[in-house]
């Protein structure tokens, strides 16, 4: 297990149920957060030209209403 891994584990067994209850949420963004970023950076690595489209493009796929 890497050092942080193990920092990590041992902050929290020494908190309360009630202290992870009240940072759960915070946590629980940050994790969302992280999986994003992660997502965009790895779409970054495999976007190739012509794999997205222009403004322009993606306004005339719109369907009109």
């Amino acid at each position: 297990m890497n050092p942080l891994r193990s920092r990590v584990h041992r902050l929290i067994d020494q908190l309360s149920d009630e202290e992870i209850e009240s940072i759960w949420p915070v946590l629980e963004a940050l994790y969302y957060d992280f999986y994003m970023l992660r997502a965009i950076e790895e779409s970054k690595q495999t976007l190739q030209p012509g794999d997205t489209l222009t403004r322009e493009e993606a306004l005339r796929s719109l369907p009109l209403l």
